[in-house]
């Protein structure tokens, strides 16, 4: 049975993908603070109380998968936007924004990498707002900065593990109704899942490293 690793699995996007997999047949492992009824309906394991942030929060995804021969997929899924505005930037919410949306992502990385052989995949659920040639309207200071480094980080990643076989996308999911931004997207996480799942499918070791919209589209770094 193939398996996958979601964080922020618990809801949104994340609790969609671990439907999505589920009904693939895949063993679906969520990862989040708090878990929910349906996510326990479709997942093999649930490792809640955990808090990416926190080095406790990360040994505790490790201990939770000791008893796992391999992982074949990893999804950072999990994030967090804030607004700010210049003039009365808070500089606090900055830096929590990156300690969830880019450093979170690659501790969780490394501490399973040990976890996921050759021939799997990682894939960080990121924000076309961390293209820096895309940005054409400025504010989201935290957002911006913190998606921007998870794709370097992202990008990195794909340069260091693609000897070792592993392939490593980071993927925009649109602009989707969930709760980060008040249900007002445009797609629903439903299709937001699917988009990704496709894009999933074909990452491998040629276009490793590749920075994607869900729809197909390639974004501008």
């Amino acid at each position: 049975m193939q398996r996958v690793l979601i964080t922020g699995a618990n809801r949104g996007i994340g609790l969609e993908l671990a439907r999505l997999y589920a009904d693939r047949g895949w063993g679906v492992i969520g990862v989040c603070r708090q878990s929910s009824p349906e996510l326990e309906a479709v997942a093999e394991k649930v490792i809640d109380g955990v808090d990416v942030t926190d080095p406790a929060g990360i040994s505790r995804i490790v201990d939770g998968l000791r008893d796992v021969e391999a992982i074949d997929l990893l999804i950072n899924n999990a994030g967090l936007l804030q607004d700010e505005q210049l003039g009365s930037i808070d500089f606090d919410s900055i830096r929590t924004q990156m300690e969830v949306n880019a450093y979170a992502p690659l501790r969780v990385t490394e501490a399973v990498l040990q976890f996921i052989h050759r021939g799997g995949k990682i894939v960080n659920v990121t924000s076309r707002m961390g293209s820096i040639a895309d940005n054409d309207s400025g504010g989201r200071y935290g957002y911006r900065a913190s998606k921007a480094a998870l794709n370097a980080f992202g990008r990195s990643l794909a340069m260091d593990l693609k000897p070792k076989g592993i392939a490593v996308a980071q993927l925009h999911p649109g602009y989707v109704k969930t709760r980060m931004v008040n249900f007002g997207g445009m797609i629903s996480p439903q299709e937001a899942a699917a988009g990704l799942a496709e894009r999933i499918d074909s990452l491998n070791l040629d276009n490793t490293g590749s920075f994607w919209h869900s729809n197909g589209e390639e974004l501008p770094w």
